[in-house]
């Protein structure tokens, strides 16, 4: 049975004003829901509040609430974590807040302002958001596992992604690609991309300039390759779990104004429309992981590392965003570390550079030779961004014929395995050794090759291996020139046996370095360096 009180209040919230920024009071005539602020009751209040902010199509949840918002600069899509202001602000865009106060004539319904402390309560309220995840933002269509592709916008439910623009080229793909159609896809690709100073490519020179460009007759180089190989993973990367990073790189000095920002900037516009965010590294280390977790947490479809000159990349945060479905983050300024999916089509330029460490393994190198000391001052016969600016249609849906070709075939050719990213290599790189393409997964032993701290290994396996041949040596026994490759600064005998332990069991160059443990308790370890046979 309802109380008289209950039944009044009722009876008064659904009659009651709202306030506009009129003087005077107008019925309601908007579909707001109303929202009781109750504060001897927040977790009612809360619940109230999630339901209403659920029904929001602009909110997700990407390791907390996020907002998608309009870049002021670009105008695409950006995901904005939500403050508690941010929850304020919105919770009276969307919902009517009121509460009940005691008047000296009974109580009274009345508008009222969300406090703060409820929306902080609600930000906190981790895993409870009843939001849908965010995987990422992109303007490439949505290419599916049996060949669907997705070319309106809004939120696919599938991959977690939203699509930020309609792509009219549905009636430019055929529903079912023969090889014909890929391998003409792969020539219009080629085309397009035919004026880069690709390292390996064999040439023909252009007439009426001083350039020249790839010879098409002949099948693309593996620098070519890795090109288109880095198109169709821009294409493609909504869609999968994991893919390579790509690295444009050339000579130091003489490799500027070779044309990898350029290229960058193409592939870019080819799949999503835009020019990418260029992002530098910063002073050092940290603020290079602290511009990488913006940037994931932005859910942009690229992110950009530009100009990294005669560096030796090294970014653990990186190296788990390009092999983890989920990585994590640290939010700036908070000592708080959330969950990222990242959908993010990783690409790095620079001259000299080269990656580090586990960085190697997970991303491809495409090498540029302008073959001249001014690349810079080269002459091209026509503007090659404005024209993939407006070919953009055409070779995007080259792109995806070649992609979805791929996936409808019942099985192709593999190449070289490739360890956390299998489902790349199915969707992209095994179509494009099908129509006749180089094995782009080969450019990663280059990357290892020109680690830094592989060739230090190598040489202090090489200099062992001479000196000691396969004998087991205790850690003061190391000749003189095996000690000052593992201890450049002379920081003494517990330095080279830490430097030891770990080096235990690296695999570099055809060797081995194992430990033979000690038989007593205080016994020395003694360490022998294996030639492997394979």
């Amino acid at each position: 049975m309802i109380k008289p009180n209950e039944a009044r209040l009722s009876s008064m919230i659904e009659n009651a004003e709202e306030i506009s920024n009129s003087h005077t009071p107008i019925q309601v005539t908007s579909a707001k829901p109303r929202l009781h602020v109750d504060s001897c009751n927040p977790d009612r209040t809360l619940a109230d509040l999630r339901a209403i902010l659920a029904s929001n199509s602009e909110l997700f949840d990407r390791g907390g609430p996020v907002r998608l918002i309009k870049d002021p600069e670009t105008g695409q899509l950006v995901a904005s974590r939500l403050t508690a202001d941010n929850v304020v602000l919105l919770t009276h865009q969307v919902s009517r807040p009121w509460s009940i106060k005691k008047r000296q004539d009974g109580l009274q319904v009345v508008d009222t302002w969300l406090p703060k402390s409820f929306a902080n309560m609600y930000i906190e309220w981790t895993g409870e958001w009843h939001l849908l995840p965010l995987g990422g933002i992109t303007s490439a269509p949505i290419i599916k596992r049996d060949g669907t592709i997705v070319y309106n916008a809004g939120y696919d439910q599938e991959t977690c992604v939203y699509l930020s623009a309609d792509v009219d080229i549905a009636d430019r793909i055929p529903e079912h690609p023969t090889k014909e159609d890929s391998s003409n896809a792969i020539r219009v690709l080629r085309q397009q991309l035919e004026t880069f100073c690709f390292a390996d490519a064999p040439t023909t020179s252009v007439p009426g300039s001083d350039i020249e460009q790839v010879d098409l007759s002949k099948p693309p180089g593996d620098d070519e390759t890795a090109a288109i190989a880095a198109l169709l993973t821009a294409v493609a990367r909504s869609s999968l779990d994991r893919a390579p990073a790509f690295l444009f790189g050339a000579p130091s000095i003489s490799g500027a104004g070779a044309g990898k920002g350029l290229l960058v900037k193409c592939i870019c516009q080819i799949a999503f429309g835009q020019a990418p965010y260029a992002v530098t590294a910063g002073e050092n280390a940290q603020e290079l992981e602290k511009r990488i977790a913006a940037e994931l947490m932005a859910s942009n479809p690229v992110l950009f590392l530009d100009n990294l000159n005669d560096t030796a990349l090294r970014s653990n945060l990186l190296a788990s965003a390009l092999t983890e479905k989920y990585a994590r983050a640290r939010i700036l300024g908070k000592s708080e570390m959330v969950p990222l999916r990242t959908s993010a089509f990783v690409v790095l330029t620079g001259n000299g550079l080269s990656v580090s460490e586990d960085l190697a393994r997970r991303i491809i190198e495409i090498e540029f030779d302008p073959r001249t000391e001014d690349p810079e001052a080269r002459r091209f016969p026509t503007d090659l961004y404005t024209n993939t600016q407006r070919d953009r249609l055409t070779l995007l849906a080259a792109a995806l014929t070649i992609l979805r070709w791929g996936l409808q075939q019942e099985q192709l050719a593999s190449g070289r395995p490739l360890g956390s990213f299998e489902q790349w290599c199915q969707w992209v790189r095994d179509p494009l050794l099908e129509l006749g393409c180089r094995d782009p997964v080969e450019r990663m032993s280059r990357a290892k090759h020109r680690d830094p701290r592989r060739q230090q290994i190598s040489e202090i396996f090489e200099a062992w291996h001479r000196r000691h041949g396969t004998k087991a040596v205790l850690a003061n026994e190391l000749h003189d020139e095996v000690r000052q490759l593992l201890d450049p600064h002379k920081r003494g005998r517990q330095y080279v046996v830490s430097r030891l332990k770990q080096l235990e069991g690296t695999r570099i160059g055809g060797f081995m370095l194992l430990r033979e443990c000690s038989k007593g308790k205080w016994s020395k370890n003694r360490y022998i360096l294996d030639r492997l046979t394979d």
